[in-house]
């Protein structure tokens, strides 16, 4: 969607399709749970906020460990009172006290209609008693959009619509640089986007990151983004043909003992070299 359309908000080229998935969601009146890799929402929630503003009531929060605080935010960009009178011993008013977090939970779920949006960047981070909360506003009509690295499979995550973000082309990486290189005033040349741009992958997030490490001059080769294991597959190769040679060496020669050794040694190899290539579910950052 681009500023032309009248609509409001831009979205970043990578995200057009996506956002318009997630548009069209929201419009067939369900809640949304956004998939994307971290570092790669970007402004979507803030432009839906701008696409929306004029059709719904919309508040977006992220829960930073205070109950409290988060639906007090919540309340306020819905304005929706968040304290209420307070009387002495005579029953006349002497001012106003803030609610407490149960009554604000009430005061908003009865404030809320099927018009009010509710945006969370960050779904990762909402409590259990949040997301039964939202059980219930969902269960009013209340339109919800949440974001995270991957579906949690749990409560309220269940019977969201899930529309998954595809992974910025290379393209796309290479402008994510240049624009955060021209923010910090960084003049860099195609050839040295080139060499930076593998450090980043596909994440607009590690595309900022490797820029900003080569405006400090960090020295980014010698410690590429995700190191985390030493390869030594060439190495159990190499073991495995030097037994293979062992038990060649016991068949011409007779020898049962390195016959035998050779033998079971490349078997204990070979098993070994399977298990090594047993790996668990792969993650995204953020999960």
């Amino acid at each position: 969607m681009s500023p032309a359309d009248g609509r409001g908000g831009s979205v970043a080229p990578n995200q057009s399709e996506g956002f318009k998935r997630v548009c069209a969601a929201i419009e067939s009146g369900s809640s949304v749970l956004v998939i994307a890799e971290l570092g790669m929402v970007g402004t979507m929630p803030q432009d839906l906020v701008k696409r929306y503003g004029s059709e719904f009531a919309i508040a977006t929060a992220i829960y930073k460990g205070s109950g409290k605080k988060f639906f007090v935010s919540i309340a306020e960009q819905l304005d929706i009172p968040t304290t209420e009178p307070k009387y002495n011993k005579d029953g006349e008013p002497v001012g106003e006290k803030a609610l407490t977090m149960d009554a604000l939970k009430d005061e908003i779920a009865e404030n809320m209609r099927a018009d009010t949006l509710l945006i969370f960047p960050e779904a990762k981070r909402l409590t259990t008693g949040v997301r039964y909360w939202l059980e219930d506003a969902i269960a009013n009509g209340v339109k919800v959009v949440c974001f995270a690295a991957a579906n949690p499979q749990r409560d309220i995550f269940l019977e969201m619509l899930e529309v998954e973000l595809e992974l910025p082309t290379d393209r796309a990486i290479r402008e994510t640089m240049q624009a955060e290189a021209d923010r910090l005033g960084l003049k860099l040349d195609r050839s040295r986007l080139a060499e930076l741009q593998p450090l980043a992958g596909r994440n607009p997030m590690l595309a900022k990151k490797v820029i900003r490490n080569e405006r400090l001059g960090l020295n980014q080769e010698a410690s590429p983004q995700h190191t985390q294991y030493v390869v030594i597959m060439p190495i159990l190769i190499a073991c495995l043909m030097a037994f293979g040679v062992v038990r060649f060496i016991g068949m011409g020669t007779r020898n049962k003992s390195l016959y035998i050794f050779g033998g079971v040694a490349l078997i204990a190899g070979m098993t070994l070299k399977q298990v090594g290539q047993v790996r668990g579910a792969r993650k995204r950052l953020g999960q």
